[in-house]
């Protein structure tokens, strides 16, 4: 498969360690995001339904589900997994290196950074 101009522009970007950083955390947040809202959705409940069960606002849980929110607290989190059912899991690991062909070694910062991290050290 050939890479498309925007794969060639990321790699670009990813070059750069600020940009690897914000990405890394823009990706961080929209996995969070996408959790809450898949599971509030398989457990049938609006973001109305949810705030109820909560004792909060419509607008928290709108903003919990925002991939470009980063504020969440593991209160929150936990209250949130109570009422859905689900459970909160926080990881900490080492940042996963890739050895390159020049032997140099460059931290993974895209998306697939999970998999080679459970890969390469056998963790989740």
């Amino acid at each position: 498969m050939s890479k498309t101009n925007f794969d060639v522009f990321l790699e670009e970007q990813l070059r750069d360690p600020d940009f690897a950083e914000r990405f890394k955390r823009a990706g961080e947040a929209w996995e969070v995001a996408l959790q809450i809202a898949a599971l509030r959705e398989k457990a049938g409940l609006s973001q109305r339904d949810l705030a109820r069960k909560l004792k909060t606002s419509q607008q928290n849980i709108s903003r919990l589900e925002s991939p470009s929110y980063e504020g969440h607290s593991l209160t929150m989190l936990r209250r949130v997994a109570e009422v859905l059912g689900a459970t909160v899991r926080v990881t900490l690991a080492p940042k996963p290196k890739l050895l390159t062909k020049r032997g140099a070694n460059h931290e993974l910062t895209t998306s697939s950074r999970t998999g080679f991290a459970e890969a390469a050290t056998g963790h989740r």
